[in-house]
């Protein structure tokens, strides 16, 4: 039977497998929440991380949580193991961190929230292995090596798979998703801050169907 952290890594697997980019936002008015979710969804965006760098940010996930159907929302930059259980207060069905700490991966042992933490280097990666975590978010991805130090990790770590964040465009996502480990990219691009102010929800929409028509090789 499988264990309650391989149950999880599955749903992260599954999370990151709906489409080959997970949009990462940062909400600043609450209102905007609900309608970039529904556009993000529109173009076939369905996994969402919302950002706790904002007051809003819990409010948002609770928001997109109970009203946008087929929205797959997560809290991201989750730091503490307070951050943790107010994600999963909120309604979140994922989280994912810049990192790890060991108070942090004791606390998502302990939680029900699947839980996506971040590698830069290969001990990081191969700590987390350890403790049972085989989807890893790579941050930053493009300061810390971009594709060539993932593709320098294909042979020696075969077990883990990548969502690369950071620094990624559009222009640069499909050679990160053609790498073998890599099972799709976090990516703020889909909601620039000038079209949240303008609510400019088709051109966001039309920016999801973009990224949504992306290949992943993984």
């Amino acid at each position: 039977m499988p264990s309650a952290i391989e149950n999880k890594q599955a749903q992260v697997e599954a999370t990151l497998r709906i489409a080959p980019v997970v949009a990462v936002v940062v909400i600043d008015d609450l209102a905007s929440a609900v309608p970039l979710a529904r556009a993000l969804v529109a173009g076939g965006i369905r996994a969402i991380e919302i950002t706790l760098r904002t007051p809003v940010a819990l409010d948002a996930i609770r928001a997109v949580a109970g009203e946008v159907e087929g929205a797959v929302v997560g809290s991201g930059t989750v730091l503490t193991p307070g951050d943790l259980r107010a994600s999963e207060r909120a309604g979140a069905r994922f989280a994912v961190s810049p990192g790890a700490t060991d108070s942090l991966i004791d606390a998502a042992d302990a939680s029900m929230l699947p839980w996506l933490p971040a590698a830069a280097t290969a001990g990081e990666a191969m700590r987390l292995f350890e403790r049972g975590y085989r989807f890893l978010k790579f941050f930053p991805a493009v300061p810390a090596g971009g594709v060539p130090l993932l593709r320098a990790w294909a042979s020696p770590l075969p077990g883990i798979r990548f969502c690369p964040t950071g620094g990624i465009t559009p222009a640069t996502a499909p050679d990160f998703l053609a790498s073998p480990n890599v099972v799709c990219v976090g990516g703020s691009w889909l909601s620039p801050k000038d079209l949240l102010r303008a609510g400019d929800w088709k051109k966001i929409e039309e920016l999801a169907r973009a990224a949504a028509a992306l290949k992943a090789a993984a």
